[in-house]
């Protein structure tokens, strides 16, 4: 196919032989002037086509472009989105474990001191319940000894009374240190008899640690 100008089809009536029976010169010319003028004007919206073309070729491949770095972006987000997920997941559980130690950790302290803190009160409870048998043979014991100064001195009521308040402010070795330094009264001497007296009972401290009765 030969590619025609309108400048070749304006030359091209000179290329024409003439002829006596051939058709109107001038309609012919008229003709190929239209003909010239239609193709002019088509190569011109041709060119603007073209340039067109090209404009939104240019264009496609932009958005093409676009489109690409858009999925990639996109497919890199989700790829994010996804280890972030599976990282919040792992630290969580890693957080939860070590939770899970520490509140082991702390209960398990807990019932140690609970234990410890029974055993203390069990232990208090023993030591007060050994304390209290001893204060009260120890009572049981001053009672004995107070029933038998009694029996001892008599009459002698004021100065078994003197001596009974200073043994009741006292204890243990401290009772027998003012039994010493007390003077009694003295009694009318009683003619000796065959019968002899039973010593009076001994008086013991309580034990400090609370864990026996007092000794006789």
């Amino acid at each position: 196919m030969i590619d025609l100008t309108p400048l070749d089809v304006r030359k091209k009536k000179d290329d024409f032989r003439r002829s006596v029976r051939g058709y109107d010169a001038q309609q012919v010319d008229a003709f190929l002037a239209v003909v010239a003028d239609c193709l002019e004007r088509h190569v011109r919206e041709h060119v603007v086509l073209s340039d067109r073309i090209e404009q939104q070729k240019h264009q496609l491949e932009s958005y093409r472009a676009r489109e690409k770095a858009l999925n990639e972006a996109l497919l890199a987000a989700q790829e994010l989105r996804e280890e972030a997920r599976l990282q919040s997941e792992r630290d969580a559980a890693v957080r939860l474990r070590e939770a899970e130690m520490r509140a082991g950790a702390v209960l398990a302290d807990a019932e140690r001191a609970v234990r410890l803190c029974h055993d203390k009160v069990e232990d208090l409870k023993a030591t007060r319940s050994r304390f209290l048998a001893a204060l009260r043979k120890l009572f049981e014991r001053f009672d004995e000894y107070l029933d038998f100064e009694d029996e001892r001195f008599g009459d002698g009521a004021g100065d078994l009374d003197r001596f009974i308040e200073r043994l009741r402010g006292v204890s243990g070795d401290g009772a027998r240190e003012v039994a010493a330094a007390e003077p009694i009264a003295a009694e009318p001497v009683a003619p000796e008899s065959s019968n002899t007296e039973p010593p009076p009972p001994s008086i013991s401290r309580v034990d400090a640690g609370g864990s026996g009765a007092a000794s006789t």
